[in-house]
C-alpha cells in the first residue's frame, strides 16, 4: 500500500503545484474557479478512459501471451517511473514558471481563460495517466492486492490534495526542490522492484533465463 501511495501522492502533487500556482496568480478574476475546477473535472475523466482501455488490454490478453504482456505493462511503468524522475529533476521549476506565466496573463487579460482550462485538463490528464499506468502495472505485479493498490492509491491522493491546498494558502514552507528530490529516489527504487517482477514474468514466458536451475524429484543431493 505504501507504494502505490507513495506514487499517487507524488503525481498529486505535481498537479496540486500547477494547480496552486495558476489559482494563486488569477486570484479575483472572473469564473477561474470554475475553469479550474471543469478542467480537473475533465483530466480526471480523460484518465478514467485510459483506465478503462487498459483493463480491456488486459482482459484481451488472457489465455494467451498473458506473461508477455504483464511483462510489458511493468517494463513501460518502470521506463515511466525512471523517466519522470529525471524529467522532474531537469523541468520541475520549468513546469512552475510556466504555470505561474500562464496565470499572470490571465490576472492581465492578455490571455483568456480557456489558457487556464487547457494548462488544467493537460496536466490532470497527464500526471492521471502515469498514475493509471503505475497501479496496473503494481496491480499486474501481484506484489499488491487489488484493494491495496486502490487504498493506498486513494490515501495518496488525499495527502497530496491536502498539501496542494497548504501550496495554495501560503502555508507550505519545505523546499520543494527537496521535496522532489527524496520521493524521486523513492520512486527509482519502486521502478527497480518493477523491473525484476517483470523480469520474472519474462522467466515464466520462457524468454529469459532462470538464474537457478531447479532441482529435479528424483535427484541426488
Amino acid at each position: 500500500m505504501f507504494a502505490s501511495a507513495l506514487i499517487i501522492f507524488r503525481e498529486t502533487i505535481e498537479a496540486a503545484l500547477v494547480i496552486s500556482i495558476v489559482a494563486a496568480a488569477t486570484r479575483g478574476v472572473p469564473k477561474r474557479t470554475q475553469m479550474i475546477a471543469f478542467g480537473v473535472l475533465i483530466g480526471l475523466l480523460g484518465s478514467g478512459v485510459i483506465a478503462g482501455l487498459t483493463e480491456q488490454l488486459a482482459e484481451l490478453a488472457e489465455g494467451s501471451g498473458q506473461e508477455l504482456f504483464n511483462a510489458a505493462i511493468l517494463g513501460v511503468a518502470a521506463l515511466m517511473l525512471g523517466w519522470h524522475h529525471v524529467w522532474m529533476s531537469s523541468h520541475g521549476a520549468e513546469l512552475a514558471r510556466e504555470a505561474k506565466r500562464v496565470g499572470t496573463q490571465v490576472h492581465e487579460g492578455t490571455t483568456g481563460l480557456s489558457a487556464i482550462l487547457v494548462l488544467i485538463i493537460l496536466t490532470v490528464l497527464r500526471e492521471g495517466a502515469e498514475s493509471v499506468l503505475f497501479l496496473s502495472g503494481m496491480a499486474t505485479g501481484g506484489a499488491m492486492s487489488i484493494s491495496d493498490v486502490v487504498g493506498g492509491g486513494l490515501l495518496g491522493m488525499l495527502g497530496g490534495a491536502l498539501l496542494g491546498v497548504l501550496m495554495y494558502s501560503g502555508l507550505m514552507r519545505i523546499p520543494m526542490k527537496w521535496f522532489f528530490g527524496v520521493t524521486g529516489w523513492l520512486i527509482v527504487l519502486l521502478a527497480a522492484g518493477l523491473s525484476a517482477q517483470m523480469a520474472r514474468f519474462l522467466i515464466q514466458a520462457d524468454w529469459l533465463p532462470s538464474l537457478v536451475t531447479p532441482l529435479s524429484s528424483g535427484g541426488s543431493m
